[in-house]
């Protein structure tokens, strides 16, 4: 079979796919309708499925030798589409404006080449459709669940559109590429009081201004400027009246690092600043961390393997190496921290003023072909 030959055959089918998943998004951890459709396209083409994670989907082609497993989140987000097209969203507030309609569709289309090609298939292909990548992280619930074991996935990959990318092309980095995150609420506690007599209160409003201005210093005083690190604190909530001294503040923010000792580090010493910050105004504190996605850090074997796959599919001038991390969070993490593996980005510029997570957010369809085109070559060349 000539790949390319063949994916330009079925690309027509792959563009009506993508537009359905566009056209029907759904929320994470609601994703029934994808579920159902994408199961009634890996029973058409007679490979083996079956639900997880509640709204997820596992496929499996082969039958022995090593495994090598192909990630698509399937989930949309919380956005009212604007875009003008036949395909723009049915569904009122919700909005493909991620890419992972163009995700799932490329796993799909690899899927139907690799089963017609499963008579040269040395080895086996695990499909994983994973919900709730943007909110609660899907890709956990699926370990959990094993499916990573039975077949033992050996290797896993993932890919991700990016539209400040020309259509053709793939970006990769190795090591370090998205931060791990954290959310943090605070909850600052004073003594209620008149305005007119602050010295019978203990003001939460006042302990809190100098808790968030002390945070400050421990990426500008902390954290070495060579080791990435962000925390913003994004909502403050407190206060009842402009003449009543405000008992309680609620501070919520997030931390991104890059790397586990950073990561603790920065927990810590947000635990000490809050602690003598609000001692030296006689208040009382509480500090809840909620653990969000690991950091994403690519196995630098795998990236190398997937450039020189793509200098002979793709060529060399279509390859960009990206020079330094997100911060932005990835729970694909969840995956190539348990096995072997890489995640690389997918160019699918339609124009220059389009961005990820925007109501406008729309690709240039062509970018499927070589998604497809990169994860069949990957996966033949894994298993050999």
């Amino acid at each position: 079979m000539n790949i390319k030959t063949r994916i330009d055959e079925i690309y027509d089918e792959m563009v009506e796919l993508r537009r359905y998943f566009h056209q029907n998004p759904e929320l994470s951890n609601q994703e029934y309708n994808t579920q159902k459709k994408i199961q009634e396209f890996l029973t058409n083409h007679h490979i083996e499925n079956q639900k997880i994670a509640s709204t997820g989907v596992v496929g499996l082609i082969g039958t022995t030798g090593k495994t090598v497993g192909l990630r698509a989140d399937i989930d949309a987000l919380p956005i009212q589409e604007s875009n003008d097209v036949p395909y723009a969203s049915i569904n009122s507030g919700v909005m493909h404006a991620c890419g992972h309609d163009v995700h799932t569709t490329i796993l799909l289309g690899t899927a139907k080449l690799l089963k017609e090609l499963s008579h040269n298939l040395n080895g086996q292909v695990k499909l994983m459709f994973q919900p709730a990548e943007e909110t609660t992280g899907g890709a956990l619930p699926m370990i959990q669940e094993g499916i990573l074991e039975n077949p033992k996935v050996d290797y896993v990959l993932g890919l991700h559109v990016m539209p400040y990318l020309e259509s053709g092309t793939i970006e990769l980095k190795h090591g370090q590429l998205n931060a791990a995150s954290d959310m943090i609420t605070i909850t600052i506690k004073g003594k209620k009081g008149h305005g007119a007599y602050p010295e019978l209160s203990i003001d939460a409003i006042s302990a809190a201004a100098h808790v968030i201005t002390a945070l400050q210093t421990l990426v500008s005083r902390n954290i070495s400027p060579l080791n990435a690190c962000v925390l913003s604190i994004g909502s403050i909530n407190g206060g009842l009246k402009g003449n009543i001294i405000c008992d309680e503040v609620v501070l919520q923010g997030t931390l991104r690092t890059l790397d586990p000792k950073t990561r603790a580090y920065a927990k810590e010493r947000i635990l000490e600043i809050i602690k003598h910050q609000t001692q030296s105004f006689g208040a009382d504190f509480k500090l809840d961390f909620e653990e969000g996605y690991e950091p994403l850090i690519n196995n630098n074997a795998m990236i190398d393997f997937i450039k020189k796959t793509a200098e002979e599919v793709i060529g060399e001038d279509h390859i960009v190496m990206k020079s330094s991390p997100s911060l932005g969070v990835e729970d694909f993490a969840y995956f190539s921290n348990r096995v072997k593996g890489a995640f690389y980005h997918l160019g699918c510029k339609k124009s220059d003023n389009l961005s990820l997570h925007q109501n406008n957010f729309d690709i240039n369809e062509s970018c499927i072909k070589t998604g497809i085109l990169m994860q069949v070559e990957l996966v033949l060349k894994l298993l050999k």
